[in-house]
């Protein structure tokens, strides 16, 4: 048997507020839409990874989703200009990766990161 998929499932009753973060900001594609259901995605092929955190690292809280960008101040500028409250960062992490941590409008805490 072998993982061919990983799914972050994230509750919300406000399934359109992930457009404007998801989509509009980082541009991820509307892969599927049931109403009740929005899964965005990319056509890049991403390595299947689950971490297990007892702190986020630099004296951060354990963000809820970690995304990585090919421009971590590209992705800060955009973030910044579309309100999203930033909470970390950006920082150079001594473990080799760019980073900061933002709200989106779910209130969950992502760490958008790349690695140097």
């Amino acid at each position: 048997m072998k993982v061919r998929r990983i799914v972050a499932n994230i509750e919300t009753q406000d399934i359109a507020a992930a457009k404007r973060f998801y989509q509009d900001v980082l541009g991820l594609d509307l892969k599927m839409d049931l109403g009740w259901i929005a899964t965005y995605g990319s056509q890049e092929t991403m390595t299947v990874q689950v971490s297990f955190m007892a702190q986020g690292g630099s004296g951060t809280p354990v963000p809820d989703l970690s995304i990585e960008v090919d421009d971590v101040d590209t992705a800060f500028e955009a973030m910044k200009a579309a309100g999203f409250a930033i909470e970390y960062g950006p920082a150079d992490e001594p473990w080799g990766v760019r980073r900061f941590y933002v709200r989106d409008p779910l209130g969950r805490l992502v760490n958008i990161l790349s690695h140097n």
